[in-house]
């Protein structure tokens, strides 16, 4: 039995002083109000309602009975509307859990944009990568992943972007522009650490040619696990490095490096946000996925427009 549900009946019979009128309040048929009501009855072991042909009154026990459920029913009618308030309020405090990649090109870009839309709103960023990400902990967390990303979590897509080789321009002046994929054999490469050497071969597909796909063999002139540190390196002149588009596009657009090889791309990676739970999302919670997604989606329209 619905407890709640045979109290929230109950005194609407009292109210309305009918069952079949309750019913209609409840869409519920006039039976199965008075099987509630019966059951309720049953569950505390004392009639509540005498019922004869004309009208419906209360006992001494209903009488008591009713006092109880009015005061117990608006509280928690009142703490229904106070969460519901919670969750509308546009200020308080989001908690995102993000790699420190994602934290610095991806977030950090829009910050003072978010602030000044919605100044009571804090942003708390905790930038880790742990192998399992603690998602109930909060609000949001971002995750990066090939389009085949399925997990057994709550995520929703933010944007896809797809993974280029780019370099500075000083190094292009000083060791040439590669004019095909085998060119970077000979050329200073910058990558992720993999395991098992797999960073020795490279794959690439090439998009406008039915996505053919060629292997070519470098030897990295620099291994490093932090993505932040590639970029660095990168920027610097080091070599040439492969990177998510949306997460070098200001360095794009401003000069700092430069694609090459296009239209040859690695891949295509997906940008997520993962929830705790599908509901009782906090209205801060559901502007700033929206303005994130936006935010970044823009950017790699403007990008996409420059590569045309």
């Amino acid at each position: 039995m619905d407890r709640l549900q045979s109290m929230r009946v109950f005194q609407q019979v009292v109210d309305d002083g009918s069952f079949a009128a309750a019913a209609r309040k409840f869409d519920m048929s006039a039976a199965v109000v008075t099987r509630l009501v019966g059951d309720l009855e049953d569950h505390l072991g004392v009639r509540l309602l005498q019922r004869t042909t004309r009208r419906l009154a209360l006992t001494d026990a209903g009488e008591t009975y009713l006092a109880r459920v009015r005061h117990i029913l608006n509280d928690i009618d009142e703490a229904h509307a106070a969460a519901q308030a919670h969750a509308q309020e546009m200020s308080g405090v989001i908690r995102i859990l993000t790699p420190p990649v994602f934290a610095t090109h991806v977030l950090a870009p829009l910050v003072a944009e978010f602030g000044r839309r919605y100044p009571k709103v804090v942003l708390d960023i905790h930038a880790d990568s742990p192998l399992v990400p603690p998602i109930e902990d909060y609000d949001l967390t971002l995750l990066g992943a090939a389009d085949t990303f399925d997990a057994n979590i709550i995520a929703r897509p933010i944007a896809s972007s797809d993974g280029i080789l780019c370099a500075a321009p000083g190094y292009l002046r000083d060791h040439g522009i590669p004019l095909q994929p085998e060119d970077l054999a000979r050329h200073r490469c910058l990558r992720v650490k993999l395991q098992a050497n797999r960073h020795r071969s490279l794959r690439l597909i090439n998009p406008e040619d039915h996505n053919r796909e060629v292997e070519v063999q470098v030897e990295p002139a620099l291994l490093v696990n932090n993505t932040t540190a590639l970029i660095r390196a990168c920027l610097d002149g080091a070599g040439i490095s492969i990177q998510a588009i949306d997460i070098v596009a200001k360095y794009l657009q401003n000069g700092e490096l430069q694609r090459v090889l296009s239209p040859w791309i690695t891949g295509r990676n997906t940008l997520y946000a993962a929830l705790p739970s599908r509901k009782f999302i906090p209205a801060r919670t559901s502007v700033f996925l929206e303005f994130m997604t936006e935010y970044t989606r823009a950017v790699l329209k403007k990008m996409e427009a420059r590569q045309d």
